[in-house]
């Protein structure tokens, strides 16, 4: 992994993957090594990269640190940590970052650390239960699929229930609630999977909204 400036948001460094780097062997292990029915899934390595929606995001917290500064701040499905070191470099008076994959805890801590901040990491799902003591929920490319989109969003309804706003950053994938979705601002970033030399997507970030009856 190299520690490099994240396209479109230099003020932040990550440790990125590159060819040399030997990833798939998370995803593809040797000699069975999965082959225990109790074993854990392997996890695609998701926090080696800069994803649009967690970049349009942390572009935008970036240029709007009102909107995080003296909050509490939940990354939500947090990754390689991006977006909850955007909000404490804006002035989150906290930053706690929800990650279910153990290589991405070790990322995001490695991520914190070079950037100079402090995150507080809360692993495993915490979709399944009540909102935690926050201020504020960012939610970066979080959806990504249908069957995730059905388990976060009524996580995100109980955050605003409980009186804690939600951001949402997202290059218009397809499973996106756009209905429950207020545009505030958008941004041109690159996505994982783009080609070199693909211009970046124009991608938005939203106020995720309660649903109208």
């Amino acid at each position: 992994m190299r520690l490099v400036p994240v396209p479109a948001l230099p003020e932040i460094r990550l440790y990125t993957a590159h060819p040399g780097s030997g990833l798939r062997r998370l995803v593809e292990p040797e000699d069975g090594a999965y082959a225990d029915v109790d074993a854990p899934e392997p996890q695609p390595p998701y926090w080696a990269y800069a994803w649009a929606g967690g970049a349009v995001l942390a572009r935008y917290i970036l240029d709007h640190p009102m909107r995080v500064a003296g909050r509490r701040v939940l990354d939500l499905g947090a990754g390689s940590g991006l977006v909850g070191i955007a909000a404490a470099k804006a002035g989150a008076c906290e930053v706690v970052a929800a990650e279910i994959d153990r290589n991405g805890i070790a990322a995001l801590g490695l991520n914190a650390e070079a950037n100079g901040v402090e995150i507080t990491i809360a692993e495993g799902d915490i979709t399944k239960g009540l909102p935690p003591a926050v201020d504020l929920v960012l939610a970066g490319d979080v959806f990504y699929s249908r069957d995730v989109a059905r388990r976060i969003t009524p996580f995100l309804d109980r955050c605003l229930a409980a009186g804690i706003d939600v951001l949402v950053g997202d290059p218009r994938r397809n499973d996106l609630p756009l209905s429950r979705l207020r545009l505030l601002a958008e941004y041109q970033v690159p996505d994982f999977g783009d080609a070199k030399g693909t211009a970046s997507k124009q991608s938005g970030v939203f106020s995720f909204e309660a649903e109208r009856w």
